[in-house]
């Protein structure tokens, strides 16, 4: 079993060996692209079902749009365009031709494209143009719309997970007769994707909102929720939007109201993507291999058996354990017997615990007799002797409360890492001794805002929803402040 480099050494390497290593994710010839292996697209189809279940429980419905936008689509919102240019991938041509040369094929020059193609870096602009089309009177409205799909930005720096050419995620758009209700939709799906993170992740977050400077491109305020990663870096875990009008106007979308005249829509999007899974790696694993909560793994319980020589007794454990996976599988645990002969017992142990399996069973002739089986937690490495007697029920509470004290020990290490400071010495002594979250005061401009930046390279995660006013002074430029902020360094 090859091991992983430590994260105290060297987080980065560690992260990454981990992601290759328990086979989530590998690099694939496609420069900043990744291939999401099996294990780790088990994990994003867990994701994705339960906050597909979660949608659909508020009302939306999901579709699907092209994967190519026209150019002059993207001109249409300023601030859009200006937010995504640099990172654009673009469809210029639209056949190849062998090469007279003999060197394979070319780009046919007559085959250019009258007007060049987006492959979409997000699909406000592919969407409202659609919207257009839908939208007449204010009876059309509200509209709910999910899509589940891959994006791409040109990334020059790439991550597996956290930060790839290509990725999956989901998006949101939604369309409303109120600025009001456009309001209460945003902040509707920021408490969605909590929920989420917290209740099926086991990863507590802060809600909030961005400040101007770190809004999305083209809306009028951005919602977040972040997350702290164990090595004290914040990590982005989802985005909900309030757009005003902003494109309905670009994409000239109008309704009438029920005094028949004419208004544009107001606007919300929102999603998540697969950095969620490097989210997850970062928060809760360890230098044995990847720690999955519960309610998230690909499998929840492993049976490993220890068999000897003796066939009855072998029989017997086999018995045992096909009937334990019975009752586990009626009481909704994804459970694997693992009795394949090719691999010993404890290169079995180390194989799941590198792959995070949150509870191992271990069944011998010895334990059959005394009725009990070794089960080990993956979250603790605590190993406890436990009666075969209601085992399967034993075993799903056991999972409950793995789940909590997950969520209880990423919380715990949040909390401790959250960091009043006064002084701008005492933020660069934090920045650079502890990390995490620092709540401190800021003027509020974003000039301030770009210094502390290109000073420290932490940024404004977010201004906390419920955030308590508190007079003060701005830590950099000293200058009169109502409140505090959160600063840390981000993926």
């Amino acid at each position: 079993m090859s091991t992983l480099t430590s994260k105290d050494t060297d987080y980065a390497q560690w992260y990454n060996d981990l992601i290759l290593k328990s086979g989530l994710a590998e690099n694939s010839a496609v420069r900043g692209c990744m291939v999401i292996k099996p294990y780790g697209f088990a994990l994003w189809e867990n994701m994705r079902d339960e906050l597909d279940k979660r949608f659909k429980e508020t009302g939306h419905q999901n579709a699907y749009f092209p994967i190519f936008i026209p150019k002059s689509f993207l001109s249409k919102e300023a601030a859009h365009v200006d937010g995504f240019a640099k990172e654009c991938a673009v469809v210029t041509h639209y056949r190849l031709k062998n090469d007279p040369n003999g060197k394979g094929v070319i780009v046919d020059p007559e085959a250019k494209l009258e007007e060049e193609l987006i492959v979409r870096p997000t699909s406000e602009t592919i969407i409202w143009s659609t919207y257009k089309n839908w939208i007449q009177s204010y009876r059309d409205l509200p509209i709910l719309i999910n899509q589940w799909a891959n994006v791409v930005r040109w990334e020059m720096r790439t991550r597996l997970f956290l930060r790839t050419a290509e990725f999956l995620w989901q998006e949101g758009h939604t369309a409303h007769a109120s600025k009001e209700e456009a309001i209460e939709e945003t902040e509707r799906m920021l408490d969605v994707y909590a929920s989420f993170a917290e209740e099926f992740m086991a990863l507590p977050v802060i809600k909030g909102v961005k400040s101007a400077n770190e809004r999305f491109a083209g809306a009028e305020e951005t919602y977040c929720i972040e997350a702290l990663m164990q090595d004290g870096k914040a990590l982005q875990a989802g985005t909900s939007h309030f757009l005003g009008q902003n494109f309905a106007k670009a994409f000239d979308v109008k309704f009438a109201d029920k005094d028949n005249k004419m208004e544009y829509v107001w606007a919300t999007s929102w999603g998540v993507s697969t950095r969620l899974i490097g989210g997850l790696v970062m928060a809760h694993s360890d230098d044995q291999g990847l720690v999955l909560p519960p309610k998230i793994a690909p499998l929840h319980v492993v049976i490993v058996p220890i068999y000897n020589k003796d066939t009855v007794a072998r029989e017997k454990i086999d018995s045992y354990a096909n009937d334990l996976v019975k009752q586990l599988r009626s009481l909704g645990i994804r459970v694997k017997f693992d009795d394949d002969d090719s691999a010993r017992p404890g290169w079995k142990f180390a194989e799941y615990e590198l792959k995070g399996v949150p509870v191992r069973v271990a069944l011998g002739a010895r334990d059959l007799e005394n009725n009990v089986a070794e089960v080990a937690r993956r979250d603790t490495k605590v190993k406890s002797s436990l009666s075969l007697n209601n085992l399967a029920t034993t075993l799903k509470d056991l999972l409950d409360t793995i789940q909590n004290d997950m969520y209880q020990k990423a919380l715990h290490y949040r909390e401790a890492h959250i960091t009043k400071v006064d002084s701008w010495e005492a933020f660069e002594n934090t920045l650079k001794n502890k990390g995490g979250f620092i709540a401190a005061h800021w003027d509020g401009t974003p000039e301030t805002e770009e210094m502390i930046k290109s000073l420290t390279k932490a940024t404004i995660r977010c201004i906390p929803l419920g955030n308590e006013q508190e007079e003060g002074v701005c830590v950099f430029s000293g200058a009169p402040s109502k409140q505090r902020v959160l600063f840390a360094i981000a993926y």
